[in-house]
């Protein structure tokens, strides 16, 4: 799962560069989904940012899986703020109505001063 994310943790916040393809078959995606919901640490930061930069598409499932992240995030009283969201990809989540649910963030510096 390395090759689709990293993660960096900074003083205040965790910032997860995805680095996702079009397309994840169901393993690959199940796979990921674990691995995401694995890195909570009741002692890390509770703040999240999602870096997208290298990110085009995202598909319904990989959406639902944002939202159950935001939720996760949500539940140990955190804040999760996106950034690096392509005009293609924004368009996606403007049309789905998650931009109600999600902070997007033009710049990673400008995240991780929200997700705080």
């Amino acid at each position: 799962m390395a090759d689709l994310f990293r993660v960096h943790t900074e003083p205040t916040v965790n910032v997860i560069e995805m680095k996702l393809p079009e397309f994840l078959d169901s393993t690959e995606f199940d796979r990921l989904n674990e691995s995401l919901l694995g890195l909570f640490d009741a002692k890390g930061p509770k703040g999240w940012v999602i870096d997208l930069t290298s990110v085009q598409y995202m598909g319904s499932a990989m959406l639902g899986m944002m939202v159950n992240f935001r939720q996760r995030v949500q539940s140990i009283k955190g804040r999760l703020v996106l950034c690096g969201v392509s005009p293609r990809l924004g368009e996606i989540i403007r049309t789905c109505c998650m931009d109600r649910l999600f902070p997007i963030a033009k710049t990673r510096a400008e995240a991780i001063k929200l997700a705080k």
